[in-house]
């Protein structure tokens, strides 16, 4: 790997880690947000609704953004709204205004939406130049950045740190690292010619391989979604633990996901796609069903070590296979992340109003329904694959 090749990698880690940093530091004080605000379970759905909104509107026009500037642009409009918004939250819920939080988390929905799309078609470009996985590595650091971030949140919940001064320091010591993670990154990847486009693009519709693979995408992608906004308020709420033991709950899910991710490559590259992700699947499902319906908390939140673990390699893998499938990986990449988006920002709200209903617990029944389709479909992902050798056994 040359020097370039190797900065890049390097700048991409970092600007994973910064929407970890974020979404972990809003994820672990929705509880005292959700008291600031004096919101019911379906109001903080409708909250939470701004994040997923802004996320939709980035992912839609993200490919399109890529094709057009590359990703270097995309990128670095994303991470600098991520660093800049996070504190507008903070400031909703300290005035007690719904709207502000939901305007603050829609520009963060932005920035995570664009910003994701454009930093996994440069991931998957890195992976091509180098030739072995780097992707789940990558999806690690943001795993990294919402452990830090979590652990950061549950002593500030611990020791009543007020939210708006946690999540504005936050922004002022990520703004250094973006800004120096961005002028690492090269310009053009990504971006593609008008006619380049027109002949391209609607193909990838058509491919029932990554059709699949968005299936899958879709499942994992749920899970870990439904984790990141639900987890703390089904620990306090639906096993009875206090705010900070369930922000403590959160980071255990978020730290088997982060182990689950940089030790990942390992299995992959000995056992392949297809069986990773489908022990994947199994595994988050059964930690899962563990938590919802076992009333125990030890037995819930270990079990929730089960539900990180099988959520960790879902969307990084997904990734990967979309970008080598075929033909204008920029295309593919970016269909199958609006996929995985979709079931991560928008499932998660949907959620919430059915857990008005039934609770959180049983809500999280449609979770492991998914998560056992994306079992099912793992065959797509094909056989045995080594990227180094550039060699694959596709079997569908």
């Amino acid at each position: 790997m040359d020097r370039l090749t190797a900065r890049r990698r390097l700048a991409l880690f970092g600007l994973f880690l910064i929407p970890g940093l974020a979404l972990s530091s809003w994820v672990t004080r929705t509880p005292d947000i959700r008291d600031l605000l004096g919101a019911s379970t379906a109001e903080m759905g409708l909250v939470l609704f701004g994040l997923s909104a802004g996320s939709m509107i980035g992912i839609l026009f993200s490919g399109k953004l890529v094709t057009r500037f590359g990703t270097k642009p995309v990128i670095t409009a994303a991470s600098l709204t991520i660093v800049a918004c996070t504190p507008v939250v903070g400031l909703g819920a300290a005035l007690s205004q719904s709207l502000l939080v939901a305007a603050g988390l829609f520009l963060l929905g932005l920035g995570f939406g664009c910003g994701e799309v454009a930093m996994n078609v440069d991931g998957a470009d890195v992976e091509r130049v180098i030739g072995r996985p780097v992707l789940p590595m990558m999806h690690g650091c943001f795993s990294l950045g919402t452990v830090v971030g979590a652990v950061l949140g549950m002593v500030f919940t611990q020791v009543r740190f007020p939210v708006v001064a946690h999540l504005a320091g936050l922004a002022l010591l990520t703004l250094p690292l973006a800004v120096a993670a961005i002028r690492m990154i090269p310009a053009g990847t990504g971006r593609e010619e008008r006619h380049e486009q027109t002949t391209k693009g609607p193909a990838v519709w058509r491919d029932r391989r990554l059709l699949l693979i968005g299936v899958i995408v879709l499942g994992m992608a749920l899970a870990e979604g439904a984790a990141n906004d639900w987890l703390p308020l089904i620990m306090v709420d639906g096993h009875g633990l206090d705010p900070a033991l369930g922000s403590g709950v959160y980071v255990v899910f978020v730290a088997a996901m982060t182990i689950g991710r940089f030790t990942g490559t390992y299995f992959l590259n000995r056992l392949g796609r297809a069986v990773v992700l489908g022990a994947s699947a199994v595994i988050g499902g059964l930690g899962l069903a563990v938590v919802i319906a076992v009333d125990n908390q030890i037995a819930a939140a270990a079990a929730v070590l089960l539900w990180g673990l099988g959520s960790a390699l879902g969307f990084p893998v997904a990734l990967s296979a979309a970008g080598d499938s075929g033909p204008n990986p920029t295309a593919r990449v970016s269909l199958v992340a609006t996929v995985g988006y979709l079931a991560f920002l928008v499932g998660p709200p949907a959620l919430g109003f059915l857990g008005e209903h039934v609770g959180l617990r049983g809500a999280m029944l449609v979770v492991l329904a998914f998560l056992a389709i994306a079992a099912l479909a793992t065959p797509a992902l094909g056989g045995k694959q080594i990227l180094g050798a550039r060699t694959e056994e596709v079997r569908i």
